[in-house]
């Protein structure tokens, strides 16, 4: 009788990096001869793939590994595993709290997962595995610093035929910039770029299996080329590279730095025809003294330099952000600074939040942290006003019945017997039409705006 085929699942927190992580995950493992789980449930291995810039998607994953527990103790020979930045962050804590586990693989260990998976799985049909004891857990976390070490830190992308409409491309990884709340740099190690040519081969490869639109990804992406092996080049020639891929309708990179955010790259954007005008760029706060004091790198009026040059470049470009209230020492002016600067700048969308500790960042050692209440209250009066510029702004293009190139995605999940997809500008629409239109991309004239972006028609 032949042997069952394993099956995996993975459960993803977190940013792009991440879903890309996962994706690969998901491609090690498929190469490795397992098979994707239709559920948790069918699952022999399952990955929770972590997320640690803030406490409450860490919080998520104990919450995740006390539901697996109960599945682990009805079936003992399940393999679950924990990777990213958590478990980078935290692998001994987390095997001292989840002792059922199997195995921890930090974010510069992803290639080894199989192996892992495997050593785990002969371990536990032999019966030499013993239970509930955190040193009994497969843990792998070496993230090497050594500028000699650097290859370590590339892995080896897998590629697995799967027809996306929409792909991610990781062609940098690591930071150097060390803001003062953030843990990546401690997580992901230092700034090194994968060559060109491997992406590029990445890119001609999703292409030639369906892919359209592809996103390239970076802790600081626009930093591309600075720091890593032989063969980069610049952030802007790479972008005149992937746009020169047949097949590849649009481009699409998150995040940039603003820092690093140089004239060719939004020269390039500007002229490049699959380079959408769009971009995401952290801002965090809109006040000088707190951004010296988290060690951006920035002064506002630069910011509003990169701004006025892009909207300048393009007229129609949607602008987005990342903003954080609370940060330890914040005063009510700093506070209300943030929201002027909001109210001048309007931003097309803005992912919000509130500071949270992260050891052994310099942040979290600071003594002048804000209490939780009053951080909240503060970002819910930002969220307000965020929220108003963008159906304002969403309103006006609507009451100008702006038409809009539509990448169509697929049936729509909010809005029965509809088909939606994002504008160039990455806003969603939905619309009617009478056919499955997946893949094409169409006309739509956009005629109401809401917060997520339009209801539409097509032209």
């Amino acid at each position: 009788m032949a042997e069952k085929t394993k099956k995996f699942h993975v459960i993803t927190w977190g940013c792009q990096m991440n879903v890309d992580d996962s994706d690969q995950i998901e491609n090690l493992l498929l190469s490795d001869g397992l098979e994707k789980a239709d559920s948790l449930e069918d699952a022999d291995v399952v990955m929770l793939n972590t997320c640690s810039m803030r406490q409450k998607p860490e919080d998520k994953v104990f919450s995740q590994l006390g539901i697996l527990a109960e599945l682990k103790q009805a079936r003992p020979d399940m393999v679950i595993g924990v990777t990213g930045c958590m478990a980078q962050r935290a692998g001994a804590e987390i095997a001292k709290r989840a002792p059922h586990i199997d195995l921890i693989a930090g974010t510069a260990q992803l290639e080894r997962i199989p192996e892992l998976v495997r050593t785990r799985q002969s371990l536990l049909e032999s019966g030499a595995a013993t239970q509930n004891k955190p040193s009994d857990v497969l843990i792998q976390l070496q993230l090497p610093r050594k500028k000699e070490e650097s290859q370590l830190f590339l892995p080896e992308r897998k590629r697995v035929t799967t027809g996306k409409l929409k792909s991610f491309v990781s062609i940098m990884y690591g930071c150097d910039k060390f803001c003062h709340f953030c843990i990546v740099p401690h997580t992901r190690g230092k700034e090194r770029s994968r060559p060109a040519s491997e992406i590029i081969g990445e890119v001609e490869y999703l292409a030639e299996h369906g892919t359209k639109e592809v996103c390239l990804l970076g802790q600081t992406v626009n930093s591309y080329g600075l720091k890593g092996l032989e063969a980069t080049c610049s952030f802007s020639e790479l972008l005149r590279r992937v746009n020169s891929v047949p097949g590849i309708e649009r481009i699409r990179f998150t995040s940039p730095y603003p820092k690093d955010f140089t004239d060719d790259v939004i020269e390039a954007m500007a002229s490049l025809p699959a380079v959408c005008e769009q971009v995401h760029l952290p801002v965090q706060v809109g006040d000088d003294v707190l951004l010296k004091r988290m060690n951006r790198g920035y002064t506002l009026d630069q910011y509003r330099t990169i701004v006025h040059k892009l909207r300048t470049a393009m007229p129609d470009i949607a602008i987005t952000t990342d903003l954080m209230l609370g940060y330890p020492g914040e005063t009510e002016e700093q506070v209300q600074n943030t929201l002027d600067f909001v109210e001048e700048i309007r931003f097309d969308q803005a992912f919000m939040f509130i500071y949270s500790p992260r050891h052994p960042t310099p942040a979290a050692k600071l003594p002048d942290q804000i209490p939780q209440p009053l951080k909240v209250e503060r970002l819910e009066r930002l969220i307000a006003i965020q929220n108003r510029i963008v159906v304002e702004k969403n309103n006006q293009y609507a009451a100008e019945h702006r038409v809009y190139d539509v990448l169509v995605e697929g049936a729509s999940p909010k809005h029965p017997g509809q088909w939606h997809g994002l504008t160039r500008g990455g806003k969603t629409v939905n619309f009617d039409a009478h056919r499955n239109l997946t893949g094409q991309t169409v006309k739509v004239r956009a005629l109401a705006g809401h917060l997520w972006g339009f209801m539409g028609e097509l032209v």
